[in-house]
């Protein structure tokens, strides 16, 4: 039966654990809490509503002892490093693309095991789960590693005329379509199936970026590169005209020009679904519907994409019901999409708290089976060490998820003072999202500490 890919990973490490006599448990996917949901000393109903009113007082806090001055104080905090990378960027791009290589290779010719592979280890352990993390940590050097943009722009592209009408929209379909291949296909434990999944995301994206100029594929096209770039705007560090700049983590999110259409908040939007869809089909409250769903009659072939579609509705829907609902209760001319650009950058810390609660124990844990496998690729060692997590660590998935929160409610807190002129019309147009935050926060919570279990029919 197929898995989702990085929940096998965690399965296979308790089996790993076994065979190497290492007492313990393994990190499942979905975050470290899952290991310790069974230690939690409280009742669940009171730990979510626990977590909805952290998020809940902050923004009351914010709005009580916060004025224009001290916000512009905080965010006008600025120091300019002037440093410049453009000749360590031509190296970076030259190992990133023998990385690539490398990953097809020894998904192809490497062991077949996933813990001995170095291919999945790289991409799931190293690049998806550790390498994103430092991307929202502490800042976007995607576009100095990126190999598909380093070869592209080695080759002479046509620089056809892109339609405008498109905008971000394949973006969108992209990010959806790659989280819905990684839940429904052993990605984690198919070596080959994985090699042949980059070279077919290779070809579509040199191919794409050849017809219309490498700028506006990645700029505009590509899910990988935009993801990415928005992460990025949640780090401390940003690259400038002057070079690098450090400054509060999510300063940079306040820029009105950061999404800028409906396509751009789908996106911001998608993002935040994903991360929650990838970990909601591992709890039992998914598999007891699925079970219904197809026991009713419903197609198991169609289960997970309408599932993702559907949830994915939901998020966006009720996103553009907070915008109309802010637009009454601050009693302002702007348009719904209007409040809506201007607050969904806001979305993009709990997208990354989620990532960091939900991958920084599989990382942590595999990293040492990551290294050995990365020391002799094609021949590693045949019982990978992995580092035993202690019980307090899930714990620490708690932190993530409300840091945050907390800190996109300070940055819809610092992007309402920028649009709106009065201290109160600010203050009340921060309602409706809010609410929709504290339900985040409380789903995001429920997912992290719920028992982990197989998808079925997967």
């Amino acid at each position: 039966m197929r898995r989702s890919n990085v929940r096998t990973l965690a399965v296979a490490g308790n089996a790993l654990l076994a065979t190497t006599l290492l007492a313990g448990t393994a990190l499942a996917h979905g975050g470290g809490l899952r290991a310790a949901a069974g230690t939690l000393s409280v009742p669940t109903w009171l730990f979510l509503l626990t977590g909805g009113g952290v998020v809940g007082a902050s923004f009351l806090l914010a709005s009580f002892v916060t004025d224009r001055a001290f916000i512009r104080a905080v965010h006008g905090w600025r120091r300019v490093a002037g440093m410049r990378f453009d000749g360590v960027a031509t190296l970076t791009r030259v190992l990133s693309v023998a990385a690539l290589l490398g990953v097809v290779v020894v998904g192809l010719e490497g062991p077949q095991s996933m813990f001995r592979n170095a291919a999945i280890l790289f991409v799931w352990v190293g690049w998806w789960a550790g390498y994103v993390a430092t991307v929202y940590l502490v800042g976007n050097s995607w576009p100095a590693l990126n190999p598909w943009r380093a070869v592209s722009e080695w080759v002479p592209s046509l620089d056809r005329a892109y339609p405008e009408r498109l905008g971000a929209w394949p973006s969108v379909v992209g990010l959806l379509a790659l989280v819905w291949l990684e839940v429904v296909s052993p990605l984690a434990d198919d070596p080959r199936l994985l090699a042949w999944v980059v070279v077919g995301y290779s070809v579509i994206t040199l191919a794409g970026a050849h017809v219309f100029g490498p700028d506006r594929w990645f700029g505009s096209v590509d899910p990988v590169a935009r993801l990415f770039r928005y992460y990025g705007r949640v780090a401390p560090i940003q690259r400038g005209e002057d070079g690098l700049a450090v400054g509060p983590p999510g300063a940079a999110l306040t820029d009105a020009r950061l999404a800028d259409g409906r396509d751009e908040v789908a996106f911001v939007v998608a993002i935040l679904w994903v991360t929650t869809y990838d970990g909601f089909v591992g709890t039992p409250l998914w598999v007891d519907m699925a079970q219904t769903a197809v026991g009713v009659g419903v197609p198991a072939v169609v289960l997970y994409p309408a599932a993702l579609l559907a949830g994915y509705a939901l998020f966006l829907g009720v996103y553009w019901l907070a915008a109309r609902s802010a637009r009454e209760t601050a009693e302002t001319y702007l348009t719904p999409d209007a409040i809506a650009r201007r607050f969904a950058p806001s979305l993009l810390p709990i997208a990354a708290g989620y990532h960091l609660a939900h991958f920084l124990g599989l990382f942590v844990s595999l990293s040492p089976a990551l290294l050995a496998a990365l020391s002799n690729p094609l021949n590693p060692p045949i019982n990978p060490s992995v580092v035993v997590l202690p019980s307090w660590f899930g714990m620490l998935a708690v932190a993530f998820v409300l840091l945050g929160h907390l800190l996109a409610v300070w940055v819809a807190h610092t992007s309402a003072y920028e649009v709106f002129p009065g201290r109160l019309q600010a203050v009340r147009s921060q309602y409706p999202f809010v609410v929709v935050m504290v339900l985040y926060t409380m789903t995001s919570l429920w997912i992290v500490s719920a028992p982990s279990a197989e998808p079925p029919f997967v």
